[in-house]
């Protein structure tokens, strides 16, 4: 195997563990705070028009529970593209949701909780430039991962 792709295979294995131990990592950060991040999240949806005390603990459930499929996937051999997949939606979909929180809302600035209280946060455009950053171990993930075969695997039976 070239070097080249010797350190491409690397590159894709450390973004994929990179990123599910982020899913995770954010998982576990919204259930040490679960109820505080629950008030962000009805406040959130207070601001779009959705009922807060019907759909806040749904959503925050929804969330935590997709960050932590998200990671599984991606953990998986047999779902890393899905779940790069869903990584890339999940990261894509936050961004898009803090420009409209700010941009076409005007919403006040709010801590988003998207790590717990360990690092501060608040929707807007650095919150949208992270995400989008994160998009790219992502992308490589989905595009450059390649699973070993079984023939690959397997030492090749000479018959001689």
């Amino acid at each position: 195997m070239p070097l080249r792709s010797k350190i491409f295979r690397i590159i894709v294995q450390l973004c994929r563990f990179a990123l599910a131990a982020l899913f995770l990592f954010t998982a576990g950060a919204k259930l040490w705070i679960v109820k505080a991040f629950a008030a962000n999240v009805s406040e959130l949806l207070a601001s779009s028009g959705f009922n807060p005390v019907r759909w806040m603990w749904p959503v925050t459930i929804g969330v935590i529970a997709i960050e932590i499929v998200t990671a599984a996937l991606l953990l998986l051999p047999r779902t890393v593209r899905l779940g790069a997949l869903f990584a890339a939606a999940l990261l894509i979909g936050f961004a898009a949701y803090a420009l409209y929180y700010v941009y076409v809302l005007h919403g006040e600035p709010l801590e988003c909780g998207c790590f717990g209280g360990i690092i501060a946060s608040q929707l807007g455009v650095k919150t949208t430039l992270r995400n989008l950053a994160l998009l790219v171990p992502a992308l490589i993930v989905l595009f450059g991962y390649r699973r070993r075969s079984q023939a690959a695997a397997e030492p090749a039976i000479n018959p001689s």
